[in-house]
């Protein structure tokens, strides 16, 4: 009896830490295979949507389409995101991250911001390598699915810097591990406030055009 005791025990700690184990080996090897992926990067380029919802205090979504583009260099980034349409209407406007700061185009000027410490915030899923991703956030492996035809990991950041996480209480990305590419990401910002990018048509290691990072 006591020895039925004993197996049954076993068997429901077995059952109940099998998940927990295969969870933490997932994202190791997801992990993993960034780490594989970011060493072949060196540029992409898509089309995105910004998806802006707002649900408080007033209801409100603000949707832009445009092109992104990013390069990686060894220890150099530089990404751009050029927008050609808000909620159904003809815009122009973007934003770049170049030596170490982000420069904002809202359709008549060009603002300039120092953001060298939010590097690793405007790479997610385009080139870093997990390890880069290990050391600036705290990682949670949601689980695979497929995205466009593509089996992506999903995976739930928190910044380790309370800076960031002050401005963003997390992150929620869909990622190619193999391309070392985000399909998809979420921005949970305020309370009530969250943003949705998607990236659809994506280019691995294509050449740029010369003005991929010219604000217009």
């Amino acid at each position: 009896m006591r020895a039925r005791k004993l197996l049954f025990l076993l068997s429901l700690v077995a059952l109940i830490a099998a998940p927990i184990s295969a969870k933490a080996d997932d994202l190791q090897s997801v992990l993993s295979r960034l780490n594989v992926a970011s060493k072949k990067f060196h540029s992409v380029s898509a089309n995105v949507v910004f998806d802006t919802e707002t649900q408080d205090p007033v209801p409100d979504t603000d949707i832009q389409k445009g092109t992104a583009y990013y390069e990686r260099n060894g220890g150099a980034f530089k990404m751009a995101s050029h927008f050609h349409e808000r909620n159904g209407r003809p815009f122009n406007s973007g934003y770049n991250y170049t030596d170490g700061a982000i420069h904002f185009f809202d359709g008549t000027e060009i603002h300039t911001y120092d953001f060298a410490k939010w590097q690793s915030f405007l790479i997610l899923g385009f080139g870093a390598s997990g390890t880069e991703l290990a050391d600036k956030w705290d990682i949670k492996y949601i689980g695979s699915s497929v995205l466009d035809g593509v089996n992506v990991a999903q995976l739930e950041l928190v910044a380790k810097d309370p800076t960031v996480r002050k401005n963003i209480a997390k992150i929620t990305i869909w990622i190619d591990p193999d391309r070392g590419v985000s399909l998809k990401q979420r921005f949970d910002e305020s309370p009530g406030v969250y943003r949705i990018c998607t990236y659809t048509d994506i280019k691995v290691n294509v050449t740029l055009p010369k003005n991929a990072f010219d604000l217009k």
